[in-house]
């Protein structure tokens, strides 16, 4: 699928005319190009199935917060990422979803010296009009970083 890769709409919209599977699956191919915040934030979709997505990052000092720590805003972004990728893989061709709710617990500090962690998103119920995802961050030994739910509202073609 050829699209304006510089135009994230362009993308965006391009993915409206396919099942959310594969459009997720179309980015973690390479077929699409990843949205910008991928690279902003340092991170990339390594999995996509039927309600479930994984995302990896290797957090840095780049991310770094004024008290010593990898930013909340890092952790919530990585797991607002995969659970809406897990949403978004439950849609059909034309039905978008945006998240409405986010709830997430910081069990531990992300630092760099944590090395690569996963943010895996999973979906847990879906409906006509809301779905509920639950999200983790672990790191190579399945250590837990942080913990969150996420309600999406869906609007169907």
């Amino acid at each position: 699928m050829s699209v304006d890769a510089a135009d994230p709409r362009a993308v965006a919209a391009a993915g409206l005319k396919l099942a959310g599977l594969d459009y997720v699956r179309a980015i973690f191919a390479g077929e699409l190009p990843a949205p910008p915040i991928s690279e902003l934030m340092g991170f990339r979709l390594v999995d996509a199935a039927a309600g479930r997505a994984v995302f990896e990052m290797t957090p840095g000092p780049q991310h770094y917060n004024p008290i010593g720590s990898v930013h909340g805003g890092i952790a919530l972004t990585l797991l607002d990422s995969a659970m809406g990728c897990a949403v978004h893989s439950t849609l059909d061709p034309g039905d978008i979803y945006t998240t409405l709710e986010f709830k997430i617990n910081f069990m531990r500090a992300l630092t760099h010296e944590t090395g690569e962690v996963q943010g895996i998103g999973t979906v847990i119920n879906v409906t006509r009009t809301t779905a509920v995802a639950e999200g983790r961050i672990e790191d190579a030994s399945g250590k837990l970083y942080a913990f969150a739910t996420s309600t999406c509202v869906i609007r169907r073609k």
